[in-house]
């Protein structure tokens, strides 16, 4: 059972078995949840004949019309409900909840239904977005909290921590089952949201969650996105994640609103793995194999269109008209998927990004200190190489020689607040304070572990296929350290009594701050390989070093502000 299918599940028995033309209500984070695995279209065939927002102004009476309500059980939304419960508009009311009710949640309901219009409340666990089949985010809007001290804001901690729970628990109702719990020891955080997990699984809800057993339990496993602050910071060379990078991908799409030549029937294009066959054939490609192969896609489809200029025949002239819907919708993903090459093109060209991303690649997987310094000033001086572009170059560099050079790494922050206007200083520090070397449990550059540093020596014999593909994420390590059973006890501790025997088939780890397409890339890969182990990977967002260098700003403002209010 993937998530994309475990989401689609439970909304199509949400509509399914309510006969006659239907309202769908959602708030703001259903929304995200039922777009990425629910078209318009598809709504529509269910009867779906308006989506609302519960926080809408709307007055108007439409009592022919059954509302199905989907929410997330916070109390704005109960108090939103209880107000519309009392005057109702519509002739019957479903609710389904996204996640665990308290009792007193339904004492309201009920108390405010004094018409009984109320049908049926339900608990349907879809509190996660399913971008990929083996990917899921929260979509958290205060992302950067998790960087916080708890001391500078507990109550924004909480809510943060409660939200990625409910998360986590809808993950494993969706999926029947009851984890053993881990967690990266250096985290605080992820040390709190692991025990709160662990209470509300095997205390508060054990009921709920007593399913039948598995020989062995599956594995949930939390860690900080700090333990790996290299990956978001880089340039990627592959489909799905170079969109995200260059353009921004939200709820699987794409705004071109801010592009100057998109045809003004793609404002704003879906891209998703599971109604797109040539973006789930080319997601993980490289952005040069991806140009053969949109090649060859134009190829096919001027054929087709040659074709179709040939009517000569009454029959010619029926066929083409037959056809005219698939050959439109084939028009319609070629000229997206040739409109977001284009564009990637453009940018990677406008902002020199082979030249950067080369010197990316060399600092996050090759030793090399004096080379990397060199290279890292030529691009400081370098006038076509963006402001973010050299951020970023300074703090890869920062991350790999924060204690082999210090004083070289000063120049290099020093030249970069003289060239970049927009530099708030002393973000590289806050982001080595954040998740410098001593903060981090994982090997992130292959250089503690012995085994690491042979399979490192070995990749340096062989060579690299793709100079701009080169990096592997840390979760790669982690992952291989999972299906050989070498995660180690005193880096990654269980919750509880809870030990596990053998290898564990299904395995969902959640990065406490936020996931990359490039690991997405890495689970998928890994899950392809069937290995006997099931991965899928969650986080509160989904990063592009852009949201990543916010988060970090944000953060930074605000420790500054509670220190300057001490």
């Amino acid at each position: 059972m993937v998530l994309t299918s475990a989401l689609r599940d439970y909304i199509t028995r949400m509509l399914q078995d309510i006969s006659g033309m239907k309202v769908l209500i959602l708030d703001s984070q259903t929304v995200s949840i039922v777009s990425v695995v629910y078209s318009q279209s598809e709504l529509l065939q269910k009867e779906v004949f308006l989506v609302e927002l519960v926080d809408s102004k709307s007055k108007e009476s439409m009592s022919h019309l059954k509302a199905v309500y989907f929410l997330r059980p916070t109390s704005e939304n109960i108090q939103h409900l209880r107000r519309q419960i009392a005057n109702p508009r519509f002739g019957e009311y479903h609710l389904f909840f996204s996640n665990i009710m308290k009792d007193t949640q339904i004492h309201i309901l009920a108390d405010s239904d004094e018409q009984e219009v109320v049908q049926q409340v339900q608990e349907f666990y879809a509190d996660f977005c399913a971008i990929d089949p083996y990917h899921f985010t929260l979509n958290f809007p205060l992302n950067h909290i998790y960087m916080l001290p708890a001391v500078v804001d507990p109550s924004s901690l909480q809510n943060f921590c409660d939200r990625v729970i409910d998360g986590i628990a809808a993950v494993f109702l969706a999926l029947k089952r009851r984890p053993v719990i881990r967690y990266q020891r250096t985290s605080d955080i992820a040390k709190r949201i692991a025990q709160e997990a662990a209470k509300l699984m095997y205390e508060r809800e054990s009921g709920l969650f007593d399913f039948r057993r598995t020989e062995i339990s599956p594995l949930l496993l939390v860690v900080d996105r700090r333990d790996d602050p290299v990956t978001p910071l880089l340039n990627q060379w592959t489909y799905q994640a170079m969109v995200h990078e260059l353009i921004g991908i939200q709820d699987n799409k794409v705004d071109f609103r801010n592009i100057g030549k998109a045809p003004k029937d793609q404002q704003e294009v879906v891209l998703s793995s599971e109604q797109d066959a040539f973006f789930k054939a080319n997601m993980y490609e490289n952005f040069g194999d991806l140009g053969m192969n949109i090649k060859r896609m134009v190829d096919d489809f001027q054929q087709i269109a040659k074709s179709n200029q040939n009517i000569q025949t009454i029959e010619d002239m029926a066929k083409f008209v037959d056809n005219y819907p698939e050959y439109r919708k084939k028009h319609g993903n070629v000229s997206k998927h040739v409109t977001m090459v284009t564009e990637l093109s453009k940018i990677v060209e406008e902002r020199k990004l082979m030249l950067v991303s080369q010197t990316e690649q060399e600092l996050a997987c090759n030793g090399g200190q004096v080379a990397a310094f060199e290279a890292v000033m030529n691009l400081l001086n370098n006038e076509s190489v963006s402001d973010v572009d050299r951020l970023r170059l300074v703090m890869l560099y920062a991350l790999r020689y924060e204690k082999e050079s210090p004083v070289q790494l000063m120049q290099l922050c020093n030249k970069l607040a003289s060239r970049s206007a927009k530099y708030k200083s002393g973000l590289v520090q806050f982001l080595i304070k954040q998740a410098g070397v001593d903060k981090r449990t994982g090997d992130l550059y292959g250089n503690r572990d012995l085994l690491n540093i042979a399979r490192n020596m070995a990749r340096g014999i062989k060579g690299v296929e793709n100079v701009y593909t080169q990096h592997q994420p840390l979760l790669f390590q982690t992952m291989e350290s999972i299906t050989k059973g070498r995660l180690r006890d005193v880096d990654y501790p269980f919750i509880g009594n809870h030990f596990q025997q053998g290898r564990p088939q299904d395995v969902v780890i959640f990065i406490v701050g936020g996931t990359t397409y490039e690991e997405a890339r890495a689970l998928a890969l890994q899950n392809a390989t069937n290995s006997g182990t099931r991965f899928i990977l969650g986080g509160s967002v989904v990063l592009n070093s852009k949201r990543f260098l916010k988060d970090l700003e944000e953060a930074q403002r605000i420790v500054k502000s509670s220190a300057n209010a001490v």
